[in-house]
């Protein structure tokens, strides 16, 4: 069986067949993640010694990185001993994922073509979860999406989504026109490694657009349970959209000590606040990432500029944290 060695010292078997990423959780060695499927970048990592087989594309790399050697730990299997270069979770011990029933609690429409899903678990249900995670849904004839979870305090046992329509999407289908209050679902999880590090003392800035607001709203919302030593310096949210109601809710009315950026892409000429993309808007006001940690969320064509221009811009390639939606297929 194949040895898996980190440069942080850390070591997992490779199991033949398995993902590098599903080889090392059994291990009880944490790679970031997000999509598992290629087509996002959150597990990438670096090959510097042996052989690996691909288990399928990594559209989530560029071909110079492919060409320097970085592959992705959800697509590839140890062919052979390896030494890999990856920024692993540590002592970071994460929820242990569970499929569980759920019932929906509320369903309000907060744009047309965003709804916020309340689901309420059973009392007896063993769930926790880090803000900034997300659950697949299970509907019917088992199809699977996954959503960011919305909220941070889980006391009354209910998990808030913001979901958007997908025209064409079957998930879409059921919950802006068949979904009911009652209805009875599975849900897999909680998933992902987009919540917050080390804080303290930083200057902590959250880039969102649509509904990638969802899982900083919880970030937002977990603050101030965090220890003194860990709480930030400051703290900045860019929430970019094309329209003024693609900003969907307001963001003002969570508890939380912070500076709010609204951008739009298409503003009309009353607009007088920020216009283009979000990560472009931080340049604008903040030219100083040297001690800042970026949280990204929403579109992967955003994800990918905005890390590029950050880091070209001071921003500590290890403090880039982020979590891009792609399409289901």
């Amino acid at each position: 069986m194949p040895i898996v060695t980190l440069t942080s010292g850390a070591k997992f078997n490779g199991l033949i067949g398995s993902s590098l990423l599903e080889a090392a959780a059994k291990g009880g060695v944490f790679f970031p993640y997000s999509c598992k499927n290629g087509r996002c970048s959150a597990c990438k990592c670096k090959l510097l010694i042996g052989q690996t087989r691909k288990l399928h594309p990594e559209s989530g790399l560029t071909e110079e990185e492919k060409t320097n050697g970085w592959i992705l730990g959800c697509a590839r299997s140890a062919e052979s001993d390896i030494t890999l270069e990856v920024d692993d979770l540590g002592s970071t011990l994460l929820p242990t994922v569970k499929t569980l029933p759920c019932r929906i609690s509320q369903l309000n429409f907060l744009a047309p073509d965003v709804i916020q899903v309340m689901l309420r678990l059973p009392p007896t249900a063993d769930f926790n979860f880090i803000p900034g995670q997300y659950i697949d849904v299970i509907g019917q004839n088992g199809i699977r999406r996954s959503y960011s979870l919305a909220n941070a305090d889980f006391t009354d046992r209910i998990l808030e989504l913001h979901i958007r329509a997908v025209e064409g999407g079957a998930m879409s289908e059921y919950w802006f026109n068949q979904a009911k209050v009652n209805d009875l679902l599975r849900l897999n999880g909680p998933l992902g490694t987009f919540f917050l590090r080390n804080t303290g003392n930083i200057d902590l800035i959250f880039l969102a657009t649509g509904t990638g607001i969802a899982p900083v709203k919880a970030m937002l919302e977990s603050l101030h349970a965090r220890p003194a030593d860990q709480r930030p310096r400051s703290v900045t949210v860019l929430w970019g959209g094309r329209i003024t109601t693609d900003l969907y809710f307001n963001i003002s009315s969570i508890a939380a000590d912070f500076d709010f950026i609204p951008v739009l892409s298409r503003a009309n000429k009353i607009w007088s606040g920020a216009q283009g993309y979000v990560q472009n808007a931080l340049l604008a006001v903040r030219t100083d990432l040297k001690h800042a940690a970026v949280y990204a969320c929403g579109s992967d064509v955003m994800i990918q500029n905005a890390k590029k221009i950050l880091l070209e811009n001071g921003l500590p390639e290890k403090c880039f944290y982020s979590d891009a939606f792609v399409c289901s297929s």
